[in-house]
């Protein structure tokens, strides 16, 4: 077909060629659904690697399988495997990276679905990972195959990833990959994540994130006699009622100007994320009553949400200085706080290519405006842009965020079509210059 055919005819091509493979984008997500991917901790990531592999090869594709050696998580029993698969065209041009997580969260209670079944009812396919991210993997695979069998010759390269440990950091995937240089401007210039904003919204980035654990420490003593001892959980309790006091307030009047959805995430939030004092819980089975001692330690772990207004160090300081103030209104009172993991906000230029590209195919596709958003929760951008130093990305594909991590989680067919068009418009623009 001619390079120089119109960009609306060739849109029209590709819509046709997605609608006609209907059928194996169903198949292809509903098999990605069927390997339990659970993280943590971190199962059959080499199963579906090789899923992918073996597929993608059959499509002209160089393969990768890659293990994330030594990093958090990895272990012989429970390998960081990663899969990146290549086409290059027929002539120089630029490289357009689909990037997905393969890594799903635990099912939890509620379900009236197989978690791990794929069933589809109703147009919709469910299962653990359906929404997040299966379905956007299966719907960039389909975009990328149609568009290079309509154009085999296409300037430049498409590659496609399926990486490990989204859910827990991303350290033992993307990171990992970046620190390899596979995320380096050099080798690669357009990066879309096609995480589950809705089939309308480009992602332009997220929240920063601090995680951090704070330690009470007391003295332990016989139950019946608590005098002699120092609760370390009545410390905690301390703690938490100083938040509640004077944090909460003060991070829920902290808004930003970056487009977050939800609404009530366009403000600083915390989570207590855990929460344990005293004797540790029995194992399943044990039937017998806890010895009466007054706990020596209580251990909290705190997911901090900033914004791109707030800097790293500031929300570090806030949260010691919190402490100090209970430490000296409090006697006896100790504390040890250590931080555990963080990530700055991150937000690409509404004007960068890739943004725009997407915009367009939106238009294209789906006839309405695209939304510009930015997400509450991290996800892999963060470690392409600080590490790989590429900032050409965003996150978009099918899906509605809200039903990430829930009982019931499912993605619509026709979302995932949609979705689908509009990556694959969007790459026929930014491998041949299309604007």
């Amino acid at each position: 077909m001619a390079q120089a055919e119109p960009t609306q005819d060739r849109q029209q091509d590709l819509s046709r060629e997605i609608s006609a493979r209907r059928d194996d984008l169903v198949v292809l997500t509903q098999d990605l659904i069927r390997i339990p991917t659970l993280n943590p901790p971190g199962e059959f990531y080499r199963d579906i690697c090789e899923y992918l592999g073996s597929r993608l090869k059959k499509s002209g594709f160089d393969v990768k399988l890659l293990r994330a050696v030594g990093t958090p998580g990895d272990s012989e029993r429970h390998p960081r495997w990663n899969v990146i698969a290549r086409r290059e065209g027929g002539r120089p041009g630029p490289c357009v990276h689909f990037n997905s997580h393969v890594d799903v969260v635990e099912t939890g209670a509620g379900w009236s679905f197989d978690p791990f079944g794929g069933t589809v009812s109703d147009g919709r396919i469910y299962g653990r990972g359906a929404c997040d991210m299966k379905g956007g993997l299966a719907a960039s695979i389909i975009a990328a195959e149609a568009f290079a069998a309509l154009w085999p010759d296409y300037p430049g390269a498409i590659e496609i990833s399926g990486t490990a440990d989204e859910e827990t950091g991303g350290y033992g995937g993307v990171a990992w990959l970046a620190e390899q240089g596979y995320f380096s401007p050099e080798r690669v210039q357009h990066v879309i994540i096609p995480e589950p904003l809705n089939k309308d919204r480009i992602c332009l980035g997220h929240r920063g994130v601090m995680w951090a654990q704070i330690r009470t420490h007391g003295r332990i003593a016989h139950g019946s006699m608590p005098f002699l001892g120092d609760c370390a959980v009545r410390h905690m309790g301390a703690v938490i009622s100083e938040m509640e006091t004077s944090l909460f307030p003060t991070l829920a009047a902290r808004r930003t100007a970056m487009p977050v959805v939800p609404d009530g995430a366009r403000q600083s939030t915390m989570n207590i994320n855990s929460l344990h004092g005293g004797q540790a819980e029995p194992g399943a089975g044990f039937t017998g009553y806890p010895s009466a001692c007054v706990p020596d330690e209580a251990r909290m772990v705190i997911d901090r949400r900033y914004l791109i207004e707030e800097q790293a160090d500031e929300v570090r300081e806030e949260i010691v200085a919190l402490l100090e103030r209970v430490k000296a209104d409090r006697p006896g009172f100790r504390y040890d706080f250590e931080e555990l993991w963080q990530v700055s906000p991150t937000m690409t230029s509404a004007d960068a290519p890739v943004v725009k590209a997407v915009e367009r195919g939106i238009r294209a596709a789906l006839a309405c405006e695209p939304v510009h958003v930015v997400s509450p929760g991290t996800y892999d951008q963060k470690h392409i842009d600080r590490i790989g130093r590429l900032k050409d990305c965003i996150a978009y594909g099918p899906g509605i965020l809200d039903l990430a991590h829930q009982p019931d989680e499912y993605v619509g067919i026709e979302d995932m079509i949609d979705s689908a068009k509009v990556m694959a418009f969007a790459l026929d623009d930014l491998l041949h210059g299309r604007g």
